[in-house]
């Protein structure tokens, strides 16, 4: 039987079949994909092929090819990694400019983990009820927008608590496997759950100390929307893995530097300090924005980003 695993909890696996059944699911004997070291050989969004055994349950013995997935990096010293999901047509980034705010260095490390592994991503401003009786916060919002939009990022401006724009997210996610993600207590939940009233995923709350959320989520989990398609809904992350990347590739996973890279006098540029850089041309003139070369300036020195929970 052909099915897609909907959760992932350790050693059991929820596989929702063709027909619409949802069987508990083993592994049958021992899992290992080609060039992926990862403590989970299977991941939520899997297409696999599975045995019906005695009592109802399953065992999965064929992984389908992934068209892409989205990895994160162990906390510990093994340093393997952990795929979080896989085979999503697209992402939607959740992002706040307060209670908690999404920083520039955020938004981008995540952008560039989605170019990477070839997954197209919206980003979704929430809260825009904070914003309606303060014109100074609601230009700042409309300024960040401007960056992401020139380069070629969809955003969106919603209120998940006002049910504001929430069709437009439906009409966005309609027939799609769509991943979820952003900094706890941005509201992902209480989006999705806006999205789909039939969902009820656990809300919440903001921590009155820090201004920041609580995670709620534990682990990835698919969840069949009622008109149709696939929400993702993924945990607090520490860090999302750039997975063998190299320094020299970074730069073509931004748009605005990738769309310069044969204007620059010399192939392997890295647009730091070399002469005859396209790329910090554009920064000077201002048509590369630069809280975007501050954030690969960043990531080319190996910082790690503040408040990097995904």
């Amino acid at each position: 039987m052909k099915g897609v695993v909907i959760k992932s909890t350790g050693s059991w696996y929820n596989v929702l079949s063709e027909d619409g059944q949802m069987i508990d699911c083993r592994i049958k004997g021992v899992f290992r994909i080609k060039g992926i070291k990862t403590t989970n050989p299977i991941a939520v969004g899997d297409s696999v092929l599975f045995e019906l055994e005695e009592e109802g349950k399953g065992v999965i013995h064929t992984i389908h090819d992934r068209k892409n997935y989205i990895i994160r990096k162990s906390i510990n010293l093994s340093k393997q990694s952990h795929i979080i999901a896989a085979n999503m047509d697209q992402a939607l980034l959740i992002a706040t400019l307060a209670l908690p705010r999404t920083s520039a260095g955020f938004i981008d490390r995540f952008l560039l983990t989605a170019e990477a592994y070839h997954i197209p991503v919206s980003i979704v401003f929430n809260k825009i009820d904070l914003f309606e009786n303060d014109p100074e916060l609601m230009d700042e919002l409309n300024a960040f927008i401007a960056v992401y939009e020139k380069i070629g990022y969809k955003c969106y401006k919603v209120s998940a608590t006002e049910n504001k724009d929430i069709e437009v997210l439906r009409e966005l996610t309609k027939g799609k496997t769509t991943l979820v993600s952003g900094h706890s207590g941005v509201g992902k939940s209480t989006l999705v759950n806006a999205m789909d009233k039939q969902l009820n995923l656990k809300v919440g709350e903001i921590s009155d100390v820090h201004f920041k959320g609580k995670h709620t989520t534990t682990f990835a989990e698919m969840h069949p929307l009622s008109y149709g398609g696939f929400i993702i809904d993924t945990p607090g992350i520490k860090e999302l893995g750039l997975v063998d990347m190299e320094k020299e590739e970074i730069a073509d996973y931004f748009p605005e530097m990738r769309a310069l890279r044969n204007e620059c006098k010399f192939n392997n540029c890295m647009h730091i300090n070399e002469p005859k850089c396209a790329v910090l041309e554009a920064v000077e003139k201002g048509e590369i924005a630069a809280s975007r070369y501050n954030s690969y300036l960043g990531i080319i020195n190996g910082e790690e980003m503040e408040n990097t929970n995904y």
